[in-house]
């Protein structure tokens, strides 16, 4: 089965309908499916909720769904980096359900090995836990979190063989890999696409039997945050920033 497309555009093609769940890889700027978003864009899609751990930044990844208006729902865990993020929920724009970070991770777990559901402490006594199912084990309290199933799943990774099976780097494993496996149709796009076996096997963190379609593309490196600071040069005695 061949799972290579030319282009995000192709390999959206017949997969995309207004008010469909999303889930999209991604942690910071690190890992952003950013072809497949671009392709959102231009295809129009509307309505969407997209659960990712946040929405990209302003003008960039899903940042540039929230400026078209392509988005009604986010299930998120951090707004902070995006002031457009943050003007919309607080407007009333745009619906979120707000999660922290590993109960989102394992929602997206959990939905892609098939479990519906799971009980934790993460959040009881707090907003997260209002409107939700709770029960005490041993003396302690939990809450009953649902598993998520997308209807699609974009992920980015660093490398992938023509069967499908992926390579990520660093910090774009923390969210690409659950994400990919929660979705009913995954599209994966990578920097590179090497031929099947050339890849140890115990190298890859996500297996082809999760991948159902791969696009190979150029995608931007970009630093989410620069800090820089002043010292004085041992030449000239003046400021330089570093």
């Amino acid at each position: 089965m061949n799972k290579q497309y030319d282009s995000a555009d192709a390999a959206l093609d017949g997969v995309l309908r207004d008010g469909m769940l999303i889930a999209a890889g991604g942690f910071g700027l690190c890992g952003i499916p950013e072809l497949a978003i671009e392709a959102i864009l231009k295809a129009g899609t509307r309505e969407l909720t997209i659960a990712s751990n946040n929405c990209g930044v302003d003008g960039f990844g899903l940042g540039k769904l929230l400026d078209s208006r392509q988005i009604r729902k986010m299930i998120s865990s951090y707004v902070g980096e995006n002031a457009e993020f943050m003007r919309q929920y607080l407007s009333g724009e745009l619906e979120l359900e707000f999660n922290p970070q590993g109960t989102l991770a394992e929602r997206m777990r959990a939905g892609g090995a098939g479990i519906p559901g799971f009980y934790t402490k993460t959040g009881v006594g707090t907003v997260i836990a209002e409107g939700k199912e709770h029960h005490d084990f041993d003396g302690e309290t939990y809450i009953l979190e649902r598993g998520i199933v997308a209807d699609l799943a974009i992920v980015k990774g660093w490398k992938a063989d023509e069967s499908g099976n992926v390579v990520f780097r660093k910090t774009a494993r923390n969210f690409n890999v659950p994400a990919a496996k929660c979705g009913r149709v995954c599209v994966c796009e990578v920097e590179e696409i090497v031929p099947t076996g050339s890849l140890d096997p115990d190298a890859i963190h996500l297996p082809g039997i999760y991948v159902h379609r791969l696009i190979q593309g150029q995608h931007e490196k970009r630093i989410e945050q620069r800090t820089t600071r002043s010292r004085v040069s041992d030449t000239t005695g003046k400021k330089e920033t570093v």
